[in-house]
């Protein structure tokens, strides 16, 4: 099994930058998709980003795309995602999740905690 730990989340002024970072403990990160989602106060959570398992191809919500970048690094068995020109309405708690390359949750099979980005005007 894969435990997902995040990270790099905090205050920032719109327009700001941040680096969110996902590690996981388990022995199969490789094997899996990486993603993305958030969810806002009172929102439904929503798809961000996702790579697949060699990190040769990615997709994006169309309101991140351009400003947020995911990558990965299986020798560190961790994703990233990198969010430029922050705005607002990117205030959120962001997860990870490992499992298949889609931009729906249900075909993830493991998630982290969170970790809360807020954005100020």
């Amino acid at each position: 099994q894969e435990q997902l730990v995040e990270s790099g989340g905090g205050l920032v002024q719109a327009g700001g930058s941040l680096r969110l970072s996902c590690a996981a403990s388990g022995r199969t990160f490789s094997m899996f998709a990486m993603a993305w989602f958030r969810q806002a106060p009172g929102k439904e959570r929503e798809f961000v980003a996702t790579i697949t398992r060699n990190g040769g191809s990615t997709a994006y919500a169309g309101s991140v795309k351009g400003r947020f970048t995911i990558s990965r690094d299986n020798a560190k068995s961790t994703v990233y995602l990198q969010m430029n020109t922050l705005k607002p309405e990117d205030t959120a708690v962001y997860y990870c999740a490992a499992g298949g390359y889609s931009s729906s949750a249900t075909e993830y099979h493991y998630w982290g905690q969170g970790t809360q980005v807020t954005v100020s005007s």
